[in-house]
């Protein structure tokens, strides 16, 4: 069963009769800012934010949402950083409260030598609610 699926709806106000009705909610925010801070932590120093992506998803039995992280690597020192970025992405243990990282890829790599040396990273993962 979807975690959500075990929630209160927006809309129910416990208060009693005669008060005011509750404000609308503010529509949640997804845990991309909490994701992206631990990609560039591992990315090191170098690495510089390009583009994030995030599309709900889901199966009969989760519920989650694919992340597309794009990140760039400058100068040398900075595309051996985005290596080991490389090499550690898909093994390292995310700790985003409420979330599960159940995939961690990197999907593209392009290097670039002119007029700078830079390295771009593409990135998908999949994360799913942690009941």
């Amino acid at each position: 069963m979807p975690c959500n699926a075990l929630r209160t709806p927006v809309s129910y106000d416990p208060r009693q009769d005669g008060e005011s009705p509750a404000a609308p909610a503010r529509s949640e925010r997804g845990p991309w800012l909490r994701l992206l801070a631990e990609m560039l932590q591992l990315a090191g120093g170098s690495a510089q934010f390009l583009l994030h992506t995030e599309k709900a998803w889901s199966s009969a039995t989760f519920t989650g949402s694919r992340h597309v992280v794009v990140l760039e690597f400058h100068g040398v020192e900075g595309i051996v950083q985005g290596e080991d970025y490389v090499a550690a992405l898909p093994e390292h243990e995310f700790t985003i409260s409420g979330q599960i990282v159940a995939d961690a890829a990197v999907i593209a790599v392009e290097h670039h030598v002119s007029p700078h040396p830079r390295m771009t990273v593409e990135a998908q993962l999949l994360l799913l609610e942690d009941c």
